[in-house]
């Protein structure tokens, strides 16, 4: 019998984040330099996914399926980038240096899944991309200063974080510079970091045509994915 409440199944795409509790004050200083090598990897490895996105796209509109190797590789650009972006200037929240992996890395305090679809739509394919999710692009624009937003968010210039100054990198600021003062990473603006970052993560793969589940219009905070309770009891408080 149904006891009338139900479960929301995981989302397709499930970030995961996790504050380093013992944050330098003053390393985000030199943090750039120290990520020139990942840079370096990672313009190569926006190439190589632009080129397996537009091979993904001819097979899916052939196959209905994204070839497991390729759909891999993309997941795994993303969860490199996603690791850069958090240890820099997308969040300033770990001072772990990101490993050169296109692997989960479930130790690491950054972490993101996609699951992989069965089959995909064939005609979604075609405008998904380009029209559907035009709308989050405008939210993922102010996001991150335009870098990626505005229909481009899969077109592997730099992958989804070359952007300039957006919400997310002010805030990402505040909070290291309030950490630097004070010793102390202020918890809500971690929150609300995560989950813009969690949006535009969940954008990216989506017009990356890894998945035709629509990014919800749905600011998720926290360091965890929320269950369906969490969002529930997040409807009430507002």
């Amino acid at each position: 019998m149904d006891s009338g409440t139900t479960t929301a199944p995981a989302g397709p795409v499930r970030v995961e984040a996790e504050l380093d509790e013992r944050l330098s004050r003053w390393l985000w200083l030199v943090k750039w330099l120290l990520l020139v090598p990942h840079y370096v990897v990672l313009v190569f490895l926006w190439i190589a996914f632009l080129v397996v996105s537009v091979i993904a796209f001819f097979a899916i509109l052939f196959t209905a399926r994204y070839p497991q190797p390729l759909f891999d590789f993309n997941a795994g650009v993303l969860r490199w980038s996603w690791r850069v972006h958090y240890y820099s200037a997308g969040a300033f929240a770990t001072d772990r240096y990101p490993p050169f992996s296109l692997g989960e890395e479930p130790d690491y305090p950054a972490r993101l899944h996609i699951a992989r679809p069965g089959r995909l739509s064939r005609g979604l394919v075609l405008v998904k991309w380009w029209l559907l999710a035009i709308p989050h692009y405008v939210v993922v624009g102010f996001l991150t200063g335009g870098g990626s937003g505005g229909g481009r968010a899969d077109a592997g210039e730099g992958g989804p974080w070359a952007w300039s100054a957006g919400l997310i990198t002010v805030l990402a600021f505040f909070a290291i510079i309030a950490k630097a003062f004070t010793d102390r990473y202020p918890g809500g603006l971690f929150d609300l970091i995560v989950g813009f970052n969690r949006w535009v993560l969940r954008v990216v793969a989506y017009a990356a045509l890894m998945t035709d589940a629509y990014p919800p219009f749905r600011l998720d905070q926290g360091g965890a994915e929320p269950d369906a309770g969490q969002r529930d009891a997040a409807r009430k408080r507002w």
